[in-house]
């Protein structure tokens, strides 16, 4: 029997070899399936188009959009319809501007609605009395019959119906519509009305990247009725290449400048916002600054990146009230209905072309797409295309086409079907699960990659078995608690180094006359103490899902908010706060026995929007936090120790965290800022504080009104008494103090109760 060569092994031999041919049998259906890959990703950037996926992708998401309506009415707005019934009462459209100031009059005067929205453009005089010929007349042909002017001239105003229209404006607040028209190659920019104020200027976008539709010319409404309006919104529809409505303009450029929309103008009067502020964010590690919202207020409306928003359908119609405006103007419609809702005048007859094809409904009145949007703003249901859709689309087509290449064709038939089964229900989950939390992805071109590849594979008809494992590393282990290192890991992607901006909040805590403590104490005592203190208060942080940010001697930074997202970062950091505070308390007596000193600290806790990342130099980097907010946290920190509290927080903070009681300390100015800012001392929750410490409260407050209403007697007695219930607090003396120097040098009368603190 010849023997084997040294080191051999009969399996090993005999495997290797099998898998190599396997291997190189299914280099070509790899190949094939790599070339379909990079097809769909040069789709995706845009260097040709396949027809095949833009329909489906429209296919999928109209599904979607239909599955998961809400299916129910706003009752909120209502849609004053210039239907059949009232084109056959009052006479075919347009109507004279007579029958419209009755029509706007009835609803302010009668019903009480709040605003009146028209989703109609009044480019041209309205002439419709017969004036102007009377006028002729009285000046020509019958110039000699005097009485016939003067009837002419008293008639005049009654027969101006643009001056009636106008006036009648003047009742109530109303948005009224126009539109943008592209250049035409045939004939001069058209430039017709009075264009309403930009609502962002050129200006406020200097710099950044602003994809909004342009156009060259308007149609707009004739400026005496233009003037006598609230506001306007263009009208001015975006259809898809299958020429349906899915989407809405909510600026458009016209010389440099961006114009609302009609809904979008609506829902600014709604929220009482008078400026719209656009949110950039880069679409890319390198790419440009798109917007990807406008903010209203605490209000945002999500936008894709050339800022349309797609339209939040409610249902297939119906899903708004609709009233007669013949019945509107004869005063018969429901007033209760009208009382107080917000308005849309718009048409649903289908002789006026205002039938829109939509996912919803093929022929939906314009008018319920305003409806729509409007009512989907105040309710913050707008659905937000990422402005990296494209990029997430990208890696997706990159993610899918690299995987299947490499597995399907190793794997049995049985095992590539269950596989690509379950990569068709994954994808589709998933997406279902960014829709369901109001983020479209794409989905079309994942979904036909995978089928495509499957079916490729399934065709050329080699398969093998093959399974790959992928480790997920932190890179976040140095700055935060084990647990959420373990939670980051479960979706390393959504994690980033990069600096970017957040609402977050930050604690700053300090031991009270650290240096004098230090003098006393030898260098291993100190650092022994130190570490006694830092290491339950450092446990306390992570407990409480926070971030150390840095250690500065005696000093602790710590953060909420980041890396990992945390929505009540503001009730953490203040429990954290809280408990670092009773566990020092807890933890004097062994200081004691350690011969060491008694330890106070001051906490100061701040909330608002912060800069977090990786900063410094080429030579050192950090991950921490900067901004005015953070700023002011410190600031907080250093002043516990004039008004003699422990803990201290800002008024974000406050407002973020409602249900706990809060002493209201001062309204002072800091070091580096000039605004005011109220400053609290937390208590607890509020069924966790006791009567008597609610009366102390009650006292304080009013004393507090009464000391900034510079009646000095009453609050001096208010806070004596308050020195007295509790004499050991040094907020009471302090004001005392000030009331005496008030007393001896009183403020202006435009003192608005600010102190001024000139030091850290």
């Amino acid at each position: 029997m010849r023997g084997l060569p040294d080191g051999g092994h009969p399996c090993h031999s005999s495997r290797m070899p099998q898998f190599l041919i396997k291997l190189k049998h299914q280099l070509p259906v790899m190949g094939v399936t790599s070339l379909i890959t990079v097809m769909f990703l040069l789709h995706c950037y845009g260097f040709f188009q396949l027809g095949l996926i833009e329909k489906l992708e429209n296919f999928l998401y109209d599904t979607r959009l239909l599955l998961t309506m809400p299916e129910d009415v706003d009752p909120s707005i209502v849609i004053v319809d210039i239907d059949e019934a009232s084109l056959a009462a009052v006479g075919r459209w347009p109507w004279g501007r007579d029958k419209l100031s009755a029509l706007v009059t009835q609803l302010f005067d009668t019903y009480g609605v709040f605003v009146v929205g028209f989703d109609v453009i009044f480019r041209e005089a309205d002439e419709s009395s017969g004036i102007g010929i009377l006028q002729r007349l009285a000046r020509e042909d019958l110039a000699e019959i005097p009485e016939f002017g003067e009837r002419i001239t008293a008639l005049q105003d009654s027969l101006d119906y643009d001056l009636l229209f106008s006036e009648s404006l003047g009742k109530g607040p109303v948005i009224l519509g126009y539109t943008f028209v592209a250049a035409d190659e045939h004939s001069a920019t058209i430039r017709d009305g009075a264009l309403p104020p930009p609502v962002v200027s050129k200006a406020e976008v200097q710099g950044k990247f602003v994809a909004a539709q342009a156009y060259a010319g308007y149609g707009a409404n004739i400026p005496r009725i233009q003037s006598a309006a609230a506001g306007a919104g263009h009208i001015t529809p975006a259809l898809d290449e299958d020429g349906v409505v899915r989407r809405v303009p909510m600026l458009i450029e016209y010389a440099g400048d961006y114009y609302e929309s009609l809904s979008l103008a609506i829902a600014r009067f709604v929220l009482g916002v008078d400026k719209v502020t656009p949110q950039f964010s880069a679409s890319g590690m390198s790419g440009p600054e798109y917007i990807e919202s406008l903010g209203l207020g605490n209000f945002a409306i999500p936008v894709d990146a050339n800022v349309q928003a797609l339209v939040p359908y409610r249902g297939r119609g119906g899903n708004y009230r609709h009233v007669s405006a013949v019945d509107v103007i004869r005063g018969e419609a429901d007033a209760e209905l009208l009382a107080g809702s917000i308005v849309l005048v718009g048409t649903s007859a289908k002789g006026l072309v205002d039938l829109r094809p939509t996912p919803v409904n093929r022929e939906l009145p314009g008018v319920e797409v305003h409806a729509n949007l409007i009512s989907g703003i105040l309710e913050q249901r707008i659905m937000t295309l990422p402005v990296d859709a494209r990029g997430i689309e990208f890696l997706q087509l990159l993610l899918i086409g690299a995987l299947l290449t490499l597995l399907l064709p190793m794997l049995s038939p049985v095992a590539a079907s269950v596989f690509t089964t379950a990569a068709l229900g994954a994808v589709a989950g998933l997406n279902y699960y960014f829709w369901s939390q109001q983020l479209v992805i794409s989905l079309a071109s994942s979904l036909l990659l995978i089928l495509i590849i499957y079916l490729l594979c399934m065709a050329y008809g080699f398969f093998f078995e093959r399974r790959g494992k992928r480790q997920l590393s932190s890179l976040f282990g140095q700055y935060v608690p084990p647990e959420l290192v373990r939670e980051m890991s479960d979706d390393p992607t959504r994690y980033t180094q990069v600096a970017h901006n957040r609402e977050m909040t930050v604690l700053f805590t300090d031991i009270r006359n650290f240096t004098t403590i230090s003098e006393g104490l030898t260098p291993e005592a100190l650092a022994a103490m130190l570490n006694a203190y830092l290491t339950p208060m450092t446990r306390i942080i992570y407990d409480h899902r926070g971030t150390i940010d840095k250690y500065i001697g005696d000093a602790v930074m710590a953060f909420w908010g980041a890396p990992v997202g945390d929505p009540d970062h503001a009730r953490h950091a203040l429990e954290t706060g809280l408990a670092m505070l009773e566990r020092l308390h807890s933890m004097r007596e062994e200081f004691r026995q350690r011969g060491w000193p008694e330890l106070h600290i001051g906490v100061g806790i701040n909330s608002g929007l912060m800069s977090v990342g990786d900063m410094g130099s080429k030579f050192r980097m950090a991950y921490t936090v900067l901004g005015d907010a953070v700023n002011l946290g410190s600031r907080l920190e250093g002043l516990t120790k004039n008004y003699g509290v422990e803990i201290m927080v800002g008024e974000a903070t406050r407002r973020l965290v409602p249900d706990y009681v809060y002493r209201e300390l001062d309204i002072v100015k800091v070091k580096g800022k000039d605004q005011p800012i109220p400053i609290y001392e937390p208590i607890a929750p509020a069924d966790q504080v006791s009567e008597a410490e609610s009366r102390e409260l009650e006292m304080h407050h009013a004393a507090l009104q009464r000391y900034r209403a510079q009646d000095w007697d009453a609050a001096g007695r208010l806070f004596g008494e308050l020195q007295k219930l509790a004499p050991g607090r040094q907020l009471y003396r302090i004001y005392l103090d000030r009331i005496e120097e008030f007393r001896r040098h009183p403020p202006t009368r435009d003192w608005d109760g600010v102190y001024t603190h000139t030091s850290k």
